[in-house]
C-alpha cells in the first residue's frame, strides 16, 4: 500500500474542543501528517499553547474562541478559517458536554445544554462546513461519538446525544456522498482525559475499568487520534457512514475466565 495516502499535506483541518485531551491529540496528529490546523474551544488561552505545538511541526495554526452551540459563533468560526486559508478539507466535531444522573431527576436546562453542545453544535458546523466542502469538491467530516451512544450508560443525556450524533453521521453521509464528502464517527470508550479522570485517577475504579476491556487497559488520546487520521486521509476514501469503535474491547468485554 502507498503510505502517502495517510498524508494530509495541503489540507486544512478544523477541530472543535481542541485545547486538550482527544482534540489536542488529533490536532497534533494532523499537524504531523502535514495539515494546517484550526482549533477552537470556548476559552482562547487554553488553545494558544496547542496552536504553538502545532506550529512547531512546521505547519500553520489558528486558535479561535467559539461556542459551537451558538449559530452566529459557528458561522464566524467557519468564515475565519475559510477566509484565512481558502478551504476546509476536514472537520472534527469533538467538543462535548457530559451530564451524569438519572433522567427522572434531570432538569430541562441540563437537557438543553447537553443537546446543544453534543448534537446541535455538530449539526450546525457540519452544515456550514459542508457547504464549503461542496464548493471545493469534497472533504471529510468526523464526529466524536461514544460507545455510550451504542449501549446505554449512567450518563443518560450524554448517551442520548451520542446516539443522535451517530444517526446524524449516517444521514449526512447519505446526503453528502454525491458531493464527495465523507462523514464518519468515532466511538471511544473510556480514555484518560479530564472528562473521565474521576475514574482513572482512582486506583480501584481504574483497575475495574481496565478489567472490563478485552485488552485489559484504559486507552489514551493518541489511540483515538490514529482512527481520526485514517478517516481524515485518503486511506479511507471509500469509507462513509461508519462508526469506528475505539474502546479496547469494552463493548465486547473481557476474556472469559474458563475454569481449568
Amino acid at each position: 500500500m502507498n503510505l502517502s495516502r495517510f498524508s494530509l499535506e495541503g489540507k486544512v483541518a478544523l477541530i472543535t474542543g481542541g485545547s486538550r485531551g482527544i482534540g489536542r491529540a488529533i490536532a497534533l496528529a494532523f499537524a504531523d501528517a502535514g495539515a494546517d490546523v484550526a482549533i477552537c474551544s470556548r476559552k482562547l488561552p487554553d488553545l494558544e499553547s496547542v496552536a504553538d505545538e502545532i506550529r512547531q511541526r512546521g505547519v500553520k495554526s489558528l486558535a479561535v474562541a467559539s461556542h459551537v452551540a451558538k449559530g452566529e459563533e459557528s458561522k464566524a468560526l467557519v468564515d475565519r478559517v475559510n477566509g484565512e486559508w481558502g478551504r476546509i478539507d476536514i472537520l472534527v466535531n469533538n467538543a462535548t458536554n457530559p451530564y451524569a444522573g438519572p433522567l427522572l431527576e434531570a432538569e430541562e436546562w441540563a437537557w438543553d445544554v447537553t443537546m446543544n453542545v453534543n448534537l446541535k453544535g455538530p449539526f450546525l458546523l457540519s452544515q456550514m462546513v459542508g457547504r464549503v466542502m461542496k464548493k471545493q469538491g469534497g472533504g471529510s467530516i468526523i464526529n466524536m461519538a461514544s460507545i455510550m451512544g451504542i449501549a446505554p450508560s449512567e450518563l443518560g443525556f450524554y448517551s442520548v446525544t451520542k446516539a443522535g450524533l451517530i444517526m446524524l453521521t449516517q444521514v449526512l453521509a447519505k446526503e453528502l456522498g454525491k458531493y464527495k464528502i465523507r462523514v464518519n464517527a468515532i466511538a471511544p470508550g473510556v480514555v484518560k482525559t479530564r472528562l473521565s479522570e474521576a475514574l482513572w485517577k482512582d486506583p480501584v475504579k481504574a483497575a475495574e475499568a481496565a478489567r472490563s476491556k478485552a485488552l485489559g487497559y484504559i486507552g489514551v488520546p493518541d489511540d483515538i487520534a490514529g482512527a481520526a487520521l485514517f478517516l481524515a486521509s485518503e486511506a479511507s476514501s471509500y469509507v462513509t457512514g461508519e462508526v469506528i469503535v475505539v474502546d479496547g474491547g469494552e463493548l465486547v468485554g473481557p476474556a472469559p475466565d474458563y475454569a481449568t
